[in-house]
């Protein structure tokens, strides 16, 4: 790559300024394999073409946020992080350890991303990272037992049924994980928090009422009523069934999905269709963004290599090294024959970014309790249980 183009690319990305600090930039990453290979030779062609050196370092993903919030402050953390997951910005923001990076981009570099994507690194209406991919769970079906994704409840209910049978299963999922499950609770009008003009509000907790009722008793008629998902299953088994081709149709994400090519599974990837009752399924979205430590003393040079990671041509590259969802739109575009962009780009868009405020880490626990608790027999108390379920998270926010 050439100096000139890469200056024209940062320009057309919507970079706010155009001199090449020089210097040196370190990066932390928590990529591997074919994702680190890129990232390394993406950071070395920049640093021809800029004269700013690149040091990409690896470090363990459990470990950074911590690392960073500490070392940040001492001058002992990166220029820049590739990537951060989204729910990790409320915490990083609120320690003062991560650049705003809208002053670093234009409107129309904003309006180029999905707004989800937006919006999930987005925390007190500051973008605190540039959105590089994204993630949600889908239906993913075996096309082999599916002939066509189903789109309504009924199409859904008797393809499944028809498929139990034996050592065959017609619908699997982690059927006591809140991740998994957040699409119900949407369809039946429940949320984690409300929101404010300032952005999510942890003061409003939203998953119980009768719409949190409603979703629970559902998620529990999918074992006892419409006897679907039997004791006992969980994750690894309702994936290692799929893998097998002995399940018809799976909630799962991307992560699976090179696994389900190894296993020579031809699938589709489509909405989950609405419950019965509820409006629109709208499954939780996860996104990833390169976030830039807010004490660098190489902020330009760093927003410049940050653009050019999340560039349309460098997110459709990423792709390929590692099948990671592009939020570009253009990305998208340019990736529309490939059916698992296509799939998931699809649910990504009807989706909600999972609250990325710390206080969102009272709210797992207890949730994931109430699932398992209601799913144990047929005869639990759901309105009892999900009253418990919010009255320990409200109790575990107010810090009694």
């Amino acid at each position: 790559m050439k100096k000139g183009f890469l200056i024209a690319a940062v320009a057309a990305l919507g970079l706010l300024g155009s001199a090449m600090a020089q210097g040196k930039l370190t990066i932390w990453t928590h990529y591997g394999g074919p994702e680190l290979a890129w990232l390394k030779q993406t950071a070395a062609t920049f640093a021809k073409s800029s004269g700013t050196q690149v040091e990409v370092v690896e470090v363990p993903f459990g470990d950074i946020q911590n690392k960073f919030i500490l070392g940040a402050p001492q001058g002992q953390a990166a220029d820049l992080v590739v990537s951060i997951p989204h729910d990790w910005v409320g915490a990083m923001a609120a320690a003062g350890v991560l650049e705003p990076m809208g002053k670093y981009a234009t409107s129309s570099y904003i309006q180029s991303l999905s707004d989800v994507a937006v919006d999930a690194l987005t925390y007190r209406n500051q973008l605190f990272a540039l959105p590089m991919f994204a993630e949600s769970v889908a239906l993913i079906y075996n096309k082999k037992l599916v002939k066509e994704a189903p789109k309504t409840w009924d199409e859904f209910l008797k393809i499944a049924q028809e498929n139990t049978k034996g050592n065959s299963y017609g619908f699997l999922y982690d059927l006591a994980n809140p991740y998994f499950n957040y699409g119900w609770f949407t369809a039946y009008g429940a949320s984690v928090f409300g929101r404010t003009a300032q952005g999510v509000d942890a003061s409003q907790t939203r998953l119980g009422g009768d719409a949190g009722v409603r979703a629970v008793s559902f998620i529990k008629d999918l074992r006892y009523r419409y006897r679907l998902i039997p004791e006992g299953v969980d994750y690894g088994v309702a994936d290692s069934a799929f893998k097998e081709g002995a399940l018809a149709m799976i909630l799962n994400g991307p992560w699976a999905i090179g696994d389900y090519k190894k296993a020579n599974i031809d699938f589709g990837i489509a909405p989950m269709p609405n419950p019965p009752g509820g409006g629109q399924w709208r499954p939780f979205v996860g996104v990833q963004g390169v976030a830039m430590n807010a004490y660098s003393r190489n902020k330009t040079a760093a927003a410049n290599f940050a653009k050019l990671l999340v560039s349309t041509q460098n997110q459709v590259a990423f792709n390929k090294a590692g099948g990671r969802l592009p939020v570009s739109k253009q990305a998208v575009q340019q990736l529309r024959n490939d059916p698992v962009v296509a799939g998931f780009s699809a649910v990504i868009a009807l989706g909600t970014p999972m609250p990325n405020i710390p206080e969102m880490g009272k709210v797992w626990g207890p949730w994931g309790n109430a699932l398992s608790q209601a799913v144990q027999k047929p005869d639990t108390n759901v309105t009892q249980i999900v009253s418990a379920m919010v009255a320990e998270i409200n109790k575990g926010l107010s810090g009694r």
